[in-house]
């Protein structure tokens, strides 16, 4: 039986077990949209110890932090481990139109759900337009 030695896929796999080892921050992906009157963001964080959870509001900068470790037994022998351990972190910036307040956040099933209201004077209102009849106006 010939064996092939395939260097791309070799150099592939050295790479992602380097660069897994440097233990960065991992993204979560996540979803931001606009409900009415407020902005709902949701997470992934699958596995995260809700514990580790941290959601932290610095001025306008929310950032999002958790921890994910992996399952240890002393005589475990991993086969395959390519679920993702460690830090994940994410930041945004808010602007002046939320109500900083009022944020709230929730884990359920490996989604964290942020809320960010949005601010009552930046919600969206009708202005009353005034008229003054043109004749009264020229003869006052």
């Amino acid at each position: 039986m010939a064996m092939t030695l395939d260097p791309i896929s070799q150099l592939d796999r050295f790479a992602a077990s380097v660069l897994d080892s440097v233990r960065a921050p991992r993204v979560m992906p996540v979803d931001l949209c606009r409900d009415g009157d407020r902005y709902v963001l949701h997470a992934d964080i699958p596995g995260a110890d809700p514990g580790s959870i941290d959601v932290d509001l610095d001025g306008s900068q929310l950032s999002i932090r958790a921890q994910r470790t992996a399952d240890t037994g002393e005589g475990m022998r991993w086969i395959a481990r390519e679920r993702g351990t460690g830090t994940y972190f994410r930041q945004f910036t808010l602007g002046d139109g939320v109500d900083l307040d009022r944020i709230s956040a929730s884990y359920d099933s490996g989604v964290l759900s942020v809320i960010i209201p949005v601010s009552e004077r930046a919600k969206p209102r009708r202005i009353q337009v005034e008229s003054t009849d043109a004749r009264e106006a020229i003869s006052a």
